[in-house]
């Protein structure tokens, strides 16, 4: 062990990956932000420094989330309509922390979409196996459970995740295309160019959260999905399409307001095999960066 003072520069260096670890456990980015800043104060309070940091800070961050993820299991199952994930808006600000999270493939919204399938046990166990590779023993430690249980939790979310593969993210020209292709078949009503730019099996998924009106369930198929946002043009009109693009979670997504919505697209050889829409006012509120610690 090193004795001295918790170095601010030093836990900064680890900040975007403890974000991005907090927040594929939870989905929330408060949460992993909460997370982190306790991680901090915890780091603050110690004697002496860790041998590893950033395996240190981690597994602080894992069991902090770990409780969360628990606390709001009641909460999710009482929850109206499909839960998604709180969608990451970054620009092009290097020294934003969400800009080297979102590099990451692991938490694009398809991807972080699939760990919701599994239990608060086998999310951390993954998360932090893929993580850090941590030891089984470790990772028993943070769930509180014998280092075999802690074994299975990880093989489970493993078959789980394999069995919902992601496709990789595309390139930006590819993304670009397939948005611009989507934008004028809506602006036209065009039914025919959306289902050539939509993926016979794409999913759609609307989380309103009981807040505002949305799909209760996804919508799978393209003359299904296309006919809904049809539907939906009818029904906001050319406001529905008014917004800006930004970048969601990484991949490319449009931010509109009217209804408000973040949707981010899921592009697979050239065409949309997910649309993820988050509604709930709640979770696309603008947000401000926090403080750094020692700042």
């Amino acid at each position: 062990m090193t004795v001295g003072p918790a170095d601010p520069a030093a836990f900064e260096v680890e900040r975007a990956h403890l974000l991005r670890v907090g927040y594929r456990i939870t989905g929330r980015l408060a949460d992993a932000e909460d997370a982190v800043q306790e991680a901090w104060l915890r780091y603050a309070a110690q004697d002496t420094a860790p041998d590893d940091l950033r395996a240190w800070l981690t597994t602080v961050v894992a069991r902090l989330c770990l409780d969360r993820l628990r606390s709001s299991a009641a909460r999710r199952e009482r929850y109206v309509g499909p839960w998604l994930p709180e969608p990451l808006l970054t620009g092009d600000d290097p020294d934003d922390p969400l800009h080297a999270v979102v590099l990451h493939e692991d938490v694009r919204m398809a991807a972080m979409v699939v760990l919701e399938r599994l239990s608060a046990p086998q999310r951390v166990a993954f998360v932090l196996h893929e993580a850090l590779a941590l030891p089984y023993a470790e990772i028993a430690a943070v769930l509180d459970c014998p280092e075999p249980t802690a074994r299975q939790h990880a093989a489970r979310a493993r078959r789980i995740v394999a069995a919902a593969p992601v496709p990789p993210r595309p390139r930006t020209e590819e993304q670009q295309a397939a948005l611009a292709a989507f934008a004028d078949a809506m602006a036209h009503a065009d039914v025919r160019a959306l289902l050539a730019v939509l993926h016979p099996d794409v999913v759609l998924v609307n989380d309103g959260g009981g807040e505002v009106a949305a799909a209760r369930r996804p919508v799978v198929g393209a003359e299904k999905v296309a006919r809904l946002l049809l539907g939906l043009l009818v029904r906001y009109g050319p406001g529905m399409l008014q917004g800006e693009v930004a970048l969601v979670n990484g991949d490319l997504g449009l931010v509109t307001h009217d209804p408000a919505a973040v949707t981010v697209l899921t592009v697979d050889d050239g065409r949309i095999v997910g649309l993820h829409s988050v509604l709930n006012p709640a979770k696309i509120a603008p947000r401000t960066p926090r403080r750094s610690p020692g700042r």
